[in-house]
């Protein structure tokens, strides 16, 4: 768990998906239906400006009566959001993701986002880890040299 944000990165796609913020939430919305993601990055001239989740969907445009079709994103987005550097180990953004409630961190180096890190990575990226190490063990015990 020590192994930095970077070797996760590796093993998922590179690609980030993001709205402009001139979009209104219907357009997000469908944007993030399309991608079968779970949230978008807001932009402004290439910088990263927000983002935007399926809990903001609920909590600030359901819940509070606004027209998702005349609603800017901008309006109900997570304005400044929390970022991570690469070089962050997974065991950092665990705590991150449950001791801030994050489902989805921005990963961003010199200014510019290079990938983005849900739980559902981290849970994917642990279990793989797990099983690469029972297979070991299996091994090794199958191997003879375990003394029981």
């Amino acid at each position: 768990m020590n192994a930095p944000v970077s070797t996760l990165l590796e093993s998922k796609s590179a690609t980030v998906f993001s709205v402009p913020v001139t979009v209104t939430v219907s357009e997000a919305v469908q944007e993030m239906n399309r991608r079968k993601i779970g949230s978008v990055l807001v932009m402004e001239g290439g910088v990263l400006v927000g983002i935007f989740t399926e809990r903001d969907v609920l909590m600030r445009v359901v819940a509070a009566d606004r027209d998702p079709k005349t609603t800017p994103v901008a309006h109900v987005m997570t304005r400044s959001p929390v970022t991570i550097p690469s070089s962050m180990t997974i065991e950092e953004v665990m705590d991150l993701h449950s001791g801030k409630h994050f489902r989805h961190l921005p990963v961003v180096e010199n200014g510019r986002v290079i990938g983005m890190i849900s739980v559902r990575d981290i849970l994917r990226w642990l279990a793989e880890a797990n099983s690469k190490k029972a297979d070991q063990l299996e091994d090794f015990i199958e191997s003879g040299r375990c003394v029981t």
